[in-house]
């Protein structure tokens, strides 16, 4: 464990759902089309529109792998050439603690975390399951956004910050979704970084069609997260000969290189492009676990399209409205000095992914990677500005 002269607030913290996450609260009539269990060969399957989902391979989360067992892996340290489930090494039995509020603080206590902002693990892949039937999408993320008010609550103790899921496939219900979760005090919502698939037609995140789910969350100062996971791409790996499926640990070389930066890329360049933020200029969003590798290229083309085309961007500079908006968590084994010196300390949120496997094992390791900065510096990376998000803008 680093030691630190005060705890940290991490910025990206999961739980392993429930089984009955997506079912307790949905309605029976509902199971076929969104999603329900059942044992084939032995074995208990998710079933998501009625097929076998294999986003996560083994959506029981029991047994599991140990947190941060793939962080070398991943830090691109295999050199000799391990397979990845050989990586994994021995699993283990669920913890208490990866889905019980009150467990998890103790664990939080002894690892100094302060507090930290909770994701989904199975939920990030499950929009794009279900994304052909727009009313079954919306059932499914009522029943999980309940489960998870039950089971984790949406700012716990002032601690657990429990992110509901929220969708704009039908804007009438994300408005209404987005009231029932504010009555019950939440700070912040995740969506996924992914053009809107409505009835008929494709849409922008930014597509002025929104602007009364985004007048909503505006005014009311909580912080919008996107975060990795199944983004819909797996059509544009598909036009590329790697196939259309998206299941969390199974790559390849391609998808390795490419595909980790072309959600954050596209998603934020649409919110600064299509005048999402002066349109809202109170908006606060985070890119959480989708590393920060896109951000030199997204800031060197805003550049380039602002200085061809000043007109095209109604809100002024483009790279000062991202600066002004958009906070980052990287990878920590990401080039962290240069995105401070893009974005500056004060927009950068410590992110330990704990308890996966790909992330840390302690979360206050994650210090280790910002040598170069001050004290100061250090101490808004890893705990000042998400705390300061955690809190409705005033």
């Amino acid at each position: 464990m680093a030691q630190l002269p005060f705890e940290i607030f991490d910025g990206d913290n999961h739980y392993y759902e429930a089984e009955d996450a997506f079912t307790r609260h949905l309605d029976r009539k509902m199971r076929r089309r969104c999603m329900d269990w059942a044992v084939l060969h032995g074995r208990k399957e998710l079933l998501v529109a009625g097929t076998v989902n294999r986003f996560i391979p083994n959506p029981t989360f029991d047994p599991v792998a140990r947190p941060g067992c793939l962080d070398e892996y991943y830090q691109g340290k295999n050199r000799a050439g391990a397979s990845i489930r050989d990586a994994f090494g021995a699993l283990e039995p669920i913890h208490a603690e990866y889905r019980n509020r009150d467990a998890r603080i103790e664990i939080m206590n002894k690892q100094r975390v302060h507090g930290a902002f909770f994701f989904p693990t199975l939920g990030v892949g499950m929009e794009e399951a279900l994304i052909e039937d727009t009313e079954a999408v919306v059932a499914a993320f009522r029943a999980f956004n309940r489960w998870l008010h039950d089971d984790w609550g949406f700012a716990y103790q002032e601690r657990i910050f429990a992110a509901p899921y929220l969708t704009l496939v039908d804007l009438e219900s994300a408005v209404d979704e987005l009231e029932w979760v504010l009555e019950r005090d939440v700070r912040l919502i995740v969506m996924r970084p992914a053009p809107v698939r409505t009835p008929g037609k494709c849409r922008s995140l930014a597509d002025p069609y929104f602007d009364p789910f985004w007048a909503r969350v505006n005014e009311s100062g909580i912080t919008v997260a996107f975060h990795g996971g199944d983004s819909g791409y797996g059509r544009y790996f598909a036009d590329w000969g790697e196939g259309g499926d998206v299941e969390s640990f199974k790559g390849s070389a391609w998808k390795a290189t490419v595909a980790g930066n072309r959600a954050p890329f596209d998603a934020m360049a649409a919110l600064v492009c299509h005048g999402l933020f002066h349109r809202h200029p109170r908006l606060r969003v985070c890119s959480i676990e989708m590393g920060s590798n896109w951000v030199p290229w997204l800031v060197q083309s805003l550049k380039r399209a602002y200085g061809i085309s000043p007109k095209d961007f109604v809100g002024g500079d483009p790279v000062e409205t991202f600066r002004r908006h958009v906070w980052i968590s990287p990878f920590h084994e990401d080039d962290v000095r240069l995105l401070k010196e893009l974005l500056g300390a004060d927009r950068l949120v410590m992110g330990s992914d704990w308890p996966h496997a790909e992330g840390l094992a302690d979360p206050t390791d994650y210090v280790r990677e910002l040598a170069a900065f001050s004290p100061a510096e250090q101490k808004l990376v890893m705990r000042d500005n998400a705390e300061r998000l955690s809190r409705r803008a005033p």
